[in-house]
C-alpha cells in the first residue's frame, strides 16, 4: 500500500475518531522541513503521560527539524478563523495532561529528530542547548569540557524547555536556586507565532513570564545554561532522625551555611519521611544492599516515623585526602540518630543520575509504567511541624506506596520577576508524595485510595490555614488558579493576553478558556 495512501487513511480515522473542526489536509499544506504524524501509535504517545491518571486525543504530532517549523505551526493556530490549540511535549513526564492538546497538535520536542544538538562556550561558561534537549544529554555534552549546569533536578530525563516552564528544583536548589535562577537567555515562540531572544535586558518581561510559565507564554526552542565547573566525585550519605524537630532544625541549619565565607559545607541538602512499614531504601535510588535492606522497625521510630537527611559532599580526586575530614567536621554539628551514618562514594555523574538506574529497575519488573498520582507541595516553614503532625503521622495512616521527598530551600535564591509562586518566608519546604498506583490486592496502594489521601491532605491544609504552593500545579476551577497565584494573577492574566491572547498554547493546564478548546478550562 502506497504511503500517500497510508496517510489519506490515517487522516481519516482522525476525523471519525475526534470529529475535530481543524482540516488535517490544511496541516500539510504549511509545508513542515520535519515530520506532521497522523499516525495512531504518534497520537496515542502524545495523549498521554507519565501520570497515567487520563488521556486526551489530538489531531497530529509534529516533530519539528528547527524552530522554523514550530513557527510555522503556531503562526498557522494563532491566525486560523476557528484557532487550535498546540502544545510542547518534551519528556512527557506531566502528571495531569499538561502537555496535551485535545483537538490540536502536540510539538514532540525531545525525540530522535531534534535540531542541533548542544554548544558549550568554556570561556563564558554557558551552554546553549534546544528547549527538547534532555538534561541527561546536556551533562553529556558538557562534562566533555570538565563543565556541568549550577542546577538540576533529581531527575535527568527530562527536557529543558519542561523544567524551566515549571521551576526545576532539586537538593542544589537551596545554593544555586532553581533551575529558572540559572537561565541567561531564551529562545521563545510566542502564541502569536513570533520567535523572540529574551533575557533579563531583551524582552524582559516575555523573559520573566516564560520562567515558571507552565507554558502558557510561549515554546522554548533555545535555552543559554549557566555552568560551572564539574567535580569528579561525590560522598554520598544518609543519617536518621526520629525528632521531626530535630530533623528541620539540621536542615536549616545546613542550607544557612552558603551565605558565610569559608565554612564548610555540603553541596546537596535533602530528605526523606519513612513510615512505619517503608523500607529505608526506595526506588530513587540504590542506596543500601538489596540483600539487607534497612526498615523502620531496626530504630525507635517515635510515632511510627522516620527522618532520613540525604547529602552530599562534591570534591575533586586532587582533594580526596581531606574530604574524610571535612564530612567528619560537618556530621559533628547535627543531631542524628548514633550509628545510622551511611556514607557511599560515587562519580559525580553517576550521582546525578541514580534515579535513572533505579527507573531501569523497575521497568524490567513491570513497575514503571504505572499510574503515578503525585503530588508537589511547597509549605511555610512556619507551619513544618503542623504538616508533619497531620499528615506524616496523621492522614498517610503508616503506609505509603512510593518515595516522599522533604527539603527546605532558601526564597532568596528564587526571583520573584518570574511567574512561579512560592510560600511568602524567607524558607520553605518541597514535600513531594511521589507514589504509585498498583494492582496488587493492597486497597491502600490503589489509584483511587491515592487520589482521595491527595485531596485529604490538601483539605487538612486549607482546613489548618496551611498557605501551602503546589508545585508542578493542577487545578480544574478557575478561582483556584486564582487563589494558586495570588497577588501575581493580574500579572499573569495581563502577559497571557499580551503573548498568547487567543489561548492557544499549552492549554492541557487548564489555566484558560479557548472557545476551539473542548477541555474544560477554567478561566
Amino acid at each position: 500500500m502506497s504511503t500517500k495512501l497510508l496517510l489519506t487513511l490515517a487522516i481519516f480515522q482522525v476525523i471519525l475518531t475526534v470529529g475535530l473542526s481543524l482540516d488535517p489536509t490544511e496541516l500539510l499544506r504549511l509545508g513542515f522541513d520535519g515530520q506532521l504524524s497522523f499516525e495512531p501509535s504518534d497520537v496515542e504517545t502524545a495523549s498521554k503521560d507519565f501520570g497515567g491518571l487520563q488521556r486526551t486525543e489530538s489531531v497530529a504530532v509534529l516533530h519539528p527539524s528547527s524552530a522554523e517549523d514550530i513557527v510555522r505551526l503556531v503562526k498557522a493556530a494563532y491566525e486560523s478563523t476557528h484557532g487550535f490549540s498546540v502544545s510542547a511535549r518534551g519528556h512527557g513526564h506531566s502528571i495531569n495532561g499538561q502537555a496535551t492538546a485535545t483537538n490540536g497538535v502536540v510539538i514532540q520536542m525531545s525525540g530522535s529528530r531534534k535540531p542541533a544538538s548542544a554548544i558549550v562556550s568554556e570561556k563564558l561558561m554557558y551552554v546553549d542547548v534546544w528547549g527538547g534537549e534532555l538534561w541527561v544529554d546536556v551533562l553529556r555534552s558538557t562534562i566533555e569540557y570538565g563543565l556541568a549546569p549550577k542546577s538540576w533536578t533529581d531527575y535527568l530525563y527530562l527536557s529543558v524547555g519542561g523544567t524551566i516552564s515549571n521551576a526545576g528544583i532539586s537538593g542544589q536548589a537551596f545554593n544555586h536556586g532553581p533551575q529558572i535562577s540559572n537561565v541567561y537567555e531564551l529562545d521563545v515562540i510566542t502564541g502569536k507565532g513570533e520567535l523572540l531572544t529574551c533575557s533579563e535586558e531583551e524582552n524582559s518581561d516575555l523573559y520573566h513570564a516564560v520562567l515558571g510559565g507552565l507554558g502558557q507564554f510561549g515554546i522554548i526552542t533555545r535555552a543559554r545554561i549557566a555552568l560551572e565547573r564539574a567535580p569528579q566525585r561525590v560522598r554520598w550519605i544518609r543519617v536518621l532522625y526520629s525528632n521531626f524537630s530535630g530533623f528541620t532544625e539540621d536542615q536549616e541549619y545546613l542550607i544557612s551555611l552558603h551565605g558565610q565565607e569559608d565554612t564548610q559545607k555540603f553541596d546537596y541538602v535533602e530528605g526523606f519521611v519513612i513510615v512505619d512499614e517503608g523500607l529505608i531504601n526506595n526506588w530513587r535510588s540504590s542506596f543500601f544492599s538489596s540483600n539487607n535492606p534497612l526498615k523502620v522497625s531496626s530504630f525507635n521510630a517515635e510515632g511510627g516515623v522516620l527522618y532520613c537527611l540525604e547529602i552530599a559532599k562534591n570534591y575533586q580526586e586532587s582533594n580526596a585526602l581531606s574530604i574524610d575530614q571535612e564530612v567528619e567536621d560537618l556530621l559533628k554539628k547535627l543531631n542524628f540518630i548514633p550509628g545510622s551514618i551511611f556514607a557511599t562514594d560515587l562519580p559525580y555523574v553517576d550521582f546525578l543520575d541514580r534515579v535513572h538506574k533505579a527507573e531501569l529497575k523497575l521497568r524490567s519488573k513491570g513497575l514503571w509504567d504505572v499510574p503515578h498520582p503525585w503530588l508537589n507541595l511547597f509549605v511555610p516553614k512556619s507551619r513544618i511541624a503542623d504538616f508533619d503532625q497531620g499528615v506524616f503521622k496523621g492522614i498517610l495512616g503508616k503506609k505509603t506506596s512510593g518515595p516522599i521527598l522533604i527539603y527546605p530551600m532558601n526564597k532568596n535564591k528564587w526571583d520573584n520577576k518570574s511567574s512561579t509562586v512560592t510560600p511568602e518566608e524567607d524558607i520553605f519546604y518541597l514535600v513531594a508524595f511521589l507514589r504509585s498506583a498498583l494492582d496488587n490486592g493492597n486497597e491502600t496502594q490503589t489509584l483511587e485510595y491515592l487520589r482521595n489521601q491527595n485531596r485529604q491532605i490538601l483539605r487538612f491544609c486549607d482546613d489548618e490555614k496551611i498557605n501551602v504552593k503546589q508545585y508542578l500545579p493542577h487545578y480544574n476551577k478557575g478561582q483556584e488558579w486564582i487563589h494558586h497565584f495570588g497577588n501575581k494573577w493580574s500579572q499573569f492574566l495581563k502577559r497571557k493576553m499580551e503573548f498568547d491572547p487567543r489561548g492557544i498554547l499549552a492549554t492541557g493546564q487548564r489555566i484558560f478558556k479557548s472557545s476551539f478548546n473542548p477541555n474544560k478550562a477554567s478561566w
